[in-house]
């Protein structure tokens, strides 16, 4: 009777093993069955897909018996990490992340089935080679356009690149980082935009008030060093000069806790998605760190941190009276998501603020022709006596509602090196 009972028990736990086994193995099967179907050979699963800008040119595409890429070299390596490779090396292009639903797998049968896929991007590959080329090969950065009225993304460019066609090629450091998406980067003076706006809501005479600087101020025995000595000046003259005197006794008069809901509601401290894409999150000084590192927050240092398509969202929706439409690279049909991150009234002034930037202190027409442009340039500071050069803002024009960010990586100023490279791009941009 032992003998038995011992046996009996050894049947049921064979059967529960068997029973978890089997589960676990469904549960695995529900969750990488794709996976393993893809896994000896991604491009021969008997499906075929495309990646199709917004103009009708092919950027990538592949067969049962082909992988293909746009015929020229420049196409290739200026929209690599809107496409990305068959190889997976980048993450963040458009055949690592949806790949899997362009073969077709079928659950039931456990094989990839003969399906077609075409995606329909919004970017203009034109609009990215002229982005690549204005950055140049060899520079590190980001570039991005997008239309702040559709939220259709019209170019995106990160560098150094790579072709994905050249076997032979070597990429750059980084090469493979989309630095638009994945990296987040020491702001400096385009950070004033978010605290002007907090100013613009919680300092009821903003607009009245007088700023002075001779060069540096100190909070608390530390001395917040300025760019050069703007004297007396108003609120809008502080932001034009890129003052970090004034900017700083702003961050300290809104307190810690104004700026930290500011940069939240505004989503520079959250990793975003792109249509399913995830991109990077920012940082800012959540916990207290007492008013003279407040002060160097609220102008952009400090251990600011941000990416540049979260700022991209912000500054379209300045330019969309204070509405972002979610930016996005497929062109679906479906309607946007829409949510309003700013008042109109304060989107709008803030607006007028960053076009005086431009008609005072930027070279207007003269560096900028034909552009109602408003921006704001940054040159963030890194401690090791080099600088990021950002250039941010949109154009105020109906007929080319495009916002925009570039940053180049330890490029120096912000307005000569990044305000001429989106001159280039949003020429390029209206001109087509």
């Amino acid at each position: 009777m032992k003998k038995i009972t011992t046996r009996a028990l050894s049947v049921l736990l064979i059967a529960a093993l068997v029973v978890v086994g089997l589960t676990v193995y469904v549960l695995r099967y529900i969750d990488h069955g794709r996976d393993w179907a893809l896994y000896f050979s991604r491009a021969n699963s008997g499906s075929t897909g495309e990646l199709i800008d917004r103009n009708g040119v092919s950027l990538a595409a592949f067969s049962a018996s082909e992988s293909l890429f746009a015929g020229d070299a420049l196409t290739r390596t200026a929209n690599y990490h809107v496409t990305g490779d068959y190889w997976g090396r980048s993450g963040t292009g458009l055949l690592s992340a949806y790949w899997t639903d362009m073969q077709g797998f079928s659950l039931v049968s456990g094989t990839t089935q003969n399906e077609s896929s075409i995606l329909h991007l919004s970017i203009d590959s034109e609009l990215n080679k002229t982005a690549y080329q204005a950055l140049g090969p060899d520079r590190k950065g980001a570039v991005l356009l997008v239309n702040y009225r559709t939220g259709e993304l019209l170019c995106m460019v990160s560098g150094p690149s790579v072709d994905p066609a050249d076997a032979d090629a070597v990429p750059g450091e980084g090469a493979y980082i989309n630095r638009c998406l994945s990296s987040a980067f020491t702001p400096g003076s385009v950070f004033k935009l978010i605290t002007a706006a907090a100013a613009i809501e919680n300092i009821p005479d903003i607009d009245s008030r007088s700023f002075y600087c001779e060069g540096k101020y100190s909070i608390a025995g530390v001395d917040i060093v300025c760019s050069g000595e703007h004297y007396t000046q108003t609120f809008e003259q502080a932001l034009s000069n890129s003052c970090n005197v004034a900017f700083a006794q702003i961050a300290v008069m809104l307190g810690q806790d104004t700026m930290v809901d500011y940069v939240r509601r505004y989503g520079l401290l959250d990793g975003h998605e792109l249509d399913g894409i995830p991109t990077a999150a920012g940082t800012y000084p959540t916990e207290f760190v007492g008013d003279p590192e407040l002060g160097w927050s609220g102008i952009g240092q400090s251990t600011d941190m941000v990416n540049p398509f979260a700022l991209l969202r912000f500054v379209s929706a300045v330019g969309n009276d204070g509405v972002l439409v979610t930016p996005h690279l497929l062109l679906s049909g479906e309607e946007p998501e829409r949510e309003r991150m700013l008042p109109p009234e304060t989107a709008r002034r803030l607006g007028q603020m960053m076009n005086y930037n431009v008609v005072s202190h930027y070279g207007g027409e003269e560096r900028f022709p034909g552009l109602a442009l408003c921006a704001k340039t940054g040159t963030a500071e890194l401690g090791d006596g080099t600088s990021h050069a950002w250039f941010a803002g949109f154009l105020s024009d109906e007929e080319h509602p495009y916002a925009f960010v570039v940053l180049v990586e330890r490029g120096g100023g912000g307005l000569t090196v990044a305000g001429e490279l989106a001159n280039k791009l949003l020429q390029a941009a209206v001109s087509r």
